[in-house]
């Protein structure tokens, strides 16, 4: 009752801590929801959560964290440890891969990783490329995008940010190689994706 100024959740909070405790925030000896999910996908929620409330939405907190577009492509897209042997670096290099925003950040780790620990092997390689495509993906719109050796299969979002025209006319001109696993007809994708 005597915190009534500015400033007083913050007091609040304070005596809060000294009278339960924090718990270590990057040791085992978390508590709560924290020790459950990690402080990082704890700090990611929290900030969608305060990024939803102050754009006058509620939150959501069930809803999946939205990570990107999803790709497989069943090649192998890792550091290997014979590459950078510190797991420490290497978990830091993965951070910084998958937290690019542009494909000028990527070329720049690129070069960086070249700088410090060598030529690149190909799965590096393959993982620059994979992060780089998930960019452009979520540009597009897609939701996932798997592959293999014979064929392949992409999944758009309810609103993809593509010209539908310019879809159906690579559909039309690839129509042997492109299809639903039935006769390929432009009305199918007509159809799935409400061009």
């Amino acid at each position: 009752m005597s915190l009534e100024d500015l400033g007083a959740g913050f007091t609040l909070a304070t005596h809060d801590l000294e009278i339960r405790g924090a718990g270590e925030l990057l040791g085992e000896d978390q508590s709560g929801n924290m020790h459950a999910i990690g402080f990082n996908l704890f700090m990611e929620m929290l900030d969608r959560a305060v990024n939803d409330l102050k754009a006058g939405k509620i939150p959501e907190l069930s809803a999946p964290m939205h990570q990107g577009p999803e790709i497989d492509l069943r090649i192998s897209a890792i550091i290997p440890d014979d590459y950078i042997a510190d797991i420490h670096n290497r978990l830091i290099m993965y951070k910084r891969i998958a937290s690019a925003k542009s494909t000028q950040q990527l070329h720049d780790l690129q070069i960086e990783l070249i700088d410090r620990f060598g030529l690149l092997p190909q799965p590096v390689k393959h993982l620059l490329l994979v992060t780089e495509l998930k960019l452009k993906a979520g540009q597009l719109g897609i939701q996932k995008i798997s592959a293999g050796a014979q064929q392949g299969k992409i999944d758009f979002t309810k609103e993809p940010s593509i010209n539908p025209g310019v879809l159906i006319n690579l559909i039309q001109v690839h129509a042997k190689t492109i299809s639903d696993g039935r006769p390929p007809t432009s009305t199918f994708y007509f159809r799935q994706y409400n061009f």
